[in-house]
């Protein structure tokens, strides 16, 4: 077990502690996740050029020594106004072509591609050397059209919500549904269920998945 200095942050299941000026370390709270299949898939996208962070494998199923980046998250420069919901949304879906363009890892499975499965405004920091995507902890192999699936009803759940961001994230679905041939009926549909089946999400959140998922559909044109 690695032993950390500061804590830096919390999220919903991990918290992120300082090792050096050039290392943190991530510790997972729960034991839902696995930190080596995780740091073995971030390599593998950064070996093809994809914006992941450097890793430092532990061998650990609940920490995780990632390299500290410095900037903001997409989210938080949203939120500030130093990014607007359509670059934002443009962002996004960039970052989900760029990842279905690796190849897939498996050969039985031509079709499958790497998947992040929870690419939104706050998974993305905008570092001095272009965005990183950060969190791919749900990172598995399949079609694209469920990756697309998922951030679409991520933003959309926030979109039918009653926060200050509901306009802005309509906005940014609106920009990063832009090419819909990129989603799927099937996609949504398995999204909307993984997503109910998700412990950490609040009541609220679950609620919002039949209007979010309805949003989708009509903003894809796929009702």
């Amino acid at each position: 077990m690695t032993t950390p200095g500061k804590l830096l942050g919390s999220g919903r299941t991990a918290d992120v502690y300082e090792i050096d000026t050039a290392w943190v370390l991530r510790r997972d709270r729960q034991g839902w996740g696995d930190a080596a299949a995780e740091a073995t898939v971030m390599t593998y996208v950064r070996r093809h050029g994809y914006p992941a962070p450097r890793v430092r494998p532990t061998g650990s199923r609940t920490e995780l020594v990632l390299e500290r980046l410095s900037g903001p998250t997409l989210l938080t420069a949203l939120v500030e106004g130093r990014v607007g919901p359509a670059e934002a949304g443009a962002l996004l879906a960039g970052l989900l072509r760029r990842l279905h363009a690796l190849p897939g890892r498996d050969p039985a499975d031509p079709g499958a591609r790497v998947l992040h499965l929870d690419l939104h405004p706050d998974n993305v920091m905008l570092t001095p050397d272009g965005p990183r995507v950060i969190d791919w902890s749900n990172a598995q192999d399949g079609s694209p059209a469920l990756d697309w699936g998922m951030s679409a009803v991520i933003l959309a759940q926030v979109a039918v919500g009653s926060t200050d961001l509901a306009a802005p994230a309509r906005a940014l679905l609106g920009a990063l549904l832009t090419d819909p041939s990129r989603l799927t009926e099937e996609g949504v549909g398995e999204a909307l269920r993984r997503r109910a089946g998700n412990p950490t999400m609040s009541a609220e959140e679950t609620e919002s998945l039949r209007g979010a998922g309805e949003l989708v559909r009509y903003m894809a044109q796929l009702a």
